[in-house]
C-alpha cells in the first residue's frame, strides 16, 4: 500500500458495512486522484457479502490515490483511497498518474512527472459484476505510451467515470467532447438492468437530472426501424432463407468468479439443507375471491398509490396464520438446546437481483395495517431491484415468502431461510378447471408450498398453519374474522 506521510493526507479504510464482514470487493469508483470531494460525498461502491453499498468521505479535499483497482476484493481496514485536507488545489493531470496506482506495494509519495505529458482523459473501466480482467484499471509500465482515447461505456455514452463525476461535482475537470448525461446512482443502475443507453434518453428532472421516469419512457418508447440496404439491380429473391441457427463460434464456456452475494447465498443455502431437516407441503386453492379483492382494493381511496397485488394479501395471510400458529414463528438454537419461539415477525420475501437472490425482510410486520404492508412491500421490492439493500434489511427474519409465481411456475420446494423454520412458496394464479358449488366452472387457482424445519415443526403445525393461509385465500373475509 502507497505510504502517506504528509500530515494533511487522510487515509479512509474500508469499513464494516454489515456486521462481522471481513472483505469487499469495490465495484465502481466515482472519484479519481485529483478530484476534490466534501464530507459525506459518495466516493466508490462496495459489494459485500450481503449487498452493495455505496462509501461517503468524511473528509473535504482533494483526492491524491486510489489504492485499489475496480473489481479488488479488499479487507476490512485497509486504506482504499487518500485525501489531501491541506485545502490545496487539484495537481496538474501530469501529477495524477503516479499516486492513481493500486497500492500493492509499498511506493514513494507523489512527485511531479520527470517530462511533462500531455493532459488526457481520464481512463475509466467497464462496470458491472464480473467485469472482464482487461476493463480494470492497471498501474502504469514503463515504456507503455498512455492510451490514446478512454474506452466508451456502452451503458452511458461517455465514459463512466466522467458521467459520475459530472454529476457529483457539477463540472468535468478533465473534460470531455460528449455531453455527459445526470443521473443518480439508483437510476444508472435501473438503467443498466433494463438496457438503456442514458445518451438516448430526454432528462425530465431539474438542471438535466434523468429520472426513473424517463428510464421508463425510454424502454416504452417503440425503437425505430433498422435501415434496409438492398443491391441496386439485384433481382427480387423468390422467397426469404430462414434465419441462421444461432452460432456458438467463440468461446465455448465462461467463468464467473463466485464471490459476494451469489457466495453467501450458496454457502447459506448449502448450511441450511444439510442443517434442517426440510419437509414440505402443497395445497392447491381456489383463489379468484382473493384475485377480485385485489382488484378492489386498487380502487380504494385508502390504497391509492400503493403497491396492491396477490402478493400484498398472500403475506397478510401468512401473517394471521401465524398468530393462530405462532409455534411456526420460531428458530433452532444449537448451541443453547433450545427453541427460540419470536414474539414478533420479520417477514422476508425473497428478491432475484442482479448480483443474485437476497431476502430482505419487513420489520415487524405482524403490526402494520394493510395499507402499511403494502407501502413497505413496494419499498422493500424497489429497494432490492435498485440493488439498495442494506445489509441490515436482510438480517433477522423470522418467516419468508418466495414468489416463484411470477416466472410461471405452478410450484417449488423451497430451501429455508438460515436460522428460520418455515419458508412458504406462492406458484403462479391461472385459471383453471374448479368445482365450484356442484358445477365445472373456470376460476382463479394457484399452488402453495409450505417448507418447514422438522426439527421444531411438526406435520400437524405445519399443516394447520398451510391449511389456514390457503383458507383464508379461498374466503379472504376470513382476514376480518380470523384477525
Amino acid at each position: 500500500m502507497t505510504t502517506m506521510t504528509d500530515t494533511s493526507l487522510r487515509e479512509f479504510k474500508m469499513p464494516d458495512v454489515g456486521e462481522g464482514l471481513t472483505e469487499a470487493e469495490i465495484l465502481k469508483w466515482y472519484v479519481q486522484p485529483g478530484d476534490t470531494v466534501t464530507d459525506g460525498q459518495v466516493v466508490c461502491e462496495v459489494e459485500t457479502a450481503k449487498a452493495a453499498v455505496e462509501l461517503p468521505i468524511p473528509y473535504d479535499g482533494v483526492v491524491r490515490a486510489l489504492h485499489f483497482p475496480e473489481g479488488t476484493t479488499v479487507d476490512v481496514g485497509t486504506s482504499i483511497i487518500a485525501v489531501d485536507v491541506s485545502g490545496g488545489a487539484a495537481p496538474a493531470p501530469a501529477e495524477e498518474a503516479a499516486p492513481a496506482q493500486p497500492a500493492a506495494e509499498p511506493a514513494a509519495p507523489a512527485r511531479p512527472a520527470a517530462a511533462p505529458a500531455k493532459p488526457e482523459g481520464r481512463k475509466p473501466v467497464l462496470v458491472g459484476y464480473g467485469v472482464a480482467e482487461s476493463s480494470t484499471k492497471r498501474r502504469p509500465r514503463k515504456g507503455v505510451p498512455p492510451v490514446a482515447a478512454p474506452v466508451e461505456d456502452t451503458l452511458y455514452g461517455a465514459t463512466a467515470l466522467q458521467a459520475v463525476q459530472g454529476e457529483l461535482n457539477g463540472h468535468g475537470q478533465h473534460g470531455a467532447t460528449a455531453p455527459r448525461p445526470l443521473a443518480k446512482p439508483p437510476v444508472r443502475k435501473l438503467a443498466k438492468d433494463l438496457g438503456v443507453d442514458l445518451t438516448t434518453v430526454t432528462p425530465s428532472g431539474p438542471d438535466g437530472i434523468i429520472t426513473r421516469e424517463d428510464v421508463h419512457a425510454a424502454v416504452a418508447r417503440p425503437k425505430a426501424p433498422e435501415p434496409v440496404v438492398e443491391a441496386a439491380a439485384a433481382p427480387a429473391a423468390p422467397a426469404a432463407a430462414p434465419a441462421p441457427a444461432v452460432s456458438y463460434d467463440g468461446a465455448r464456456e465462461t467463468r464467473v468468479p463466485i464471490k459476494g452475494v451469489r457466495r453467501a447465498t450458496a454457502a447459506a443455502m448449502v448450511g441450511s439443507a444439510f442443517t434442517a431437516p426440510h419437509v414440505t407441503e402443497f395445497v392447491t386453492v381456489d383463489v379468484t375471491r382473493t384475485v377480485k379483492l385485489v382488484e378492489e382494493l386498487k380502487q380504494d381511496r385508502d390504497m391509492q398509490g400503493l403497491r396492491v397485488n396477490p402478493l400484498l394479501l398472500i403475506a397478510k395471510a401468512l401473517l394471521v396464520a401465524i398468530k393462530r400458529n405462532p409455534d411456526i414463528n420460531a428458530s433452532w438454537d444449537e448451541a443453547a438446546q433450545e427453541i427460540v419461539v419470536k414474539h414478533y415477525v420479520n417477514l422476508g420475501i425473497a428478491a432475484a437481483t442482479p448480483r443474485g437472490l437476497i431476502v430482505p425482510n419487513i420489520k415487524d410486520a405482524h403490526a402494520k395495517t394493510l395499507p402499511q404492508l403494502a407501502e413497505s412491500l413496494g419499498e422493500l421490492v424497489a429497494t432490492a431491484k435498485e440493488g439498495r439493500t442494506s445489509p441490515a434489511a436482510m438480517q433477522g427474519g423470522t418467516v419468508t415468502i418466495t414468489n416463484v409465481g411470477v416466472f410461471g411456475i405452478d410450484t417449488g420446494t423451497p430451501i429455508l431461510n438460515p436460522g428460520e423454520s418455515a419458508i412458504l412458496a406462492v406458484g403462479a394464479i391461472k385459471p383453471q378447471p374448479w368445482v365450484h358449488k356442484g358445477k365445472v366452472k373456470p376460476r382463479q387457482v394457484t399452488t402453495l408450498a409450505l417448507s418447514f424445519d422438522h426439527r421444531l415443526v411438526d406435520g400437524e403445525l405445519g399443516s394447520k398453519v398451510l391449511a389456514d393461509v390457503a383458507a383464508i385465500l379461498e374466503q379472504p373475509k376470513r382476514l376480518i374474522t380470523w384477525a
